[in-house]
């Protein structure tokens, strides 16, 4: 069963299950919250399609957090007349974990619960440290044998043969 529901001004397809970024939302973090403007339902090949939306229907959500989006960067540009312009911003989102889709006088049964993962320990961190210093000692091994290696004498250099005078101091 998906809807294809409105939240925000944005068009979402939706299923039990799904975790869907949408743009902030007036909500706190674990607060649950219901869109009511449902365009379309589809319950295993049975559509209701909404003029302009199903009468009845809502779906069930719980906010999981707030955060940014990537960053977006916009640069302007004339040629020739030395005119730049650079900005740019990061969309402010809402991470929405969607409980149910309900229909007229239904209610939630069971919840989806939701945890959110911990940071990674630091002790992680400090492993990869080690991983970096030993590829550092790798390549100091092998400039220690160059270095053993025994050099190669160099040739002795012939001494030039004398020139020969000038044939102008002779006259």
């Amino acid at each position: 069963m998906y809807a294809i529901v409105e939240i925000a001004g944005q068009q979402f397809k939706v299923e039990r299950g799904n975790k869907v970024y949408v743009h902030r939302l007036d909500a706190s973090e674990g607060a649950k919250v219901e869109f009511g403007n449902v365009l379309l339902v589809d319950n295993g090949g049975k559509v209701q399609v909404g003029t302009p939306s199903v009468d009845g229907m809502k779906v069930a959500a719980t906010v999981l957090s707030h955060l940014k989006g990537d960053k977006v960067i916009v640069f302007k540009k004339k040629r020739r007349k030395g005119y730049q312009k650079s900005n740019g911003h990061r969309q402010q989102l809402t991470q929405v974990l969607i409980q149910g889709i309900l229909g007229k006088g239904e209610t939630l049964k069971d919840e989806i619960k939701f945890e959110k993962k911990a940071p990674a320990p630091k002790a992680e961190k400090a492993e990869v440290a080690e991983v970096k210093e030993t590829k550092k000692a790798a390549p100091k091994k092998a400039a220690a044998k160059k270095e053993a290696a025994p050099k190669k004498a160099a040739a002795p250099k012939k001494a030039a043969a004398p020139k020969k005078a000038a044939k102008k101091s002779e006259e």
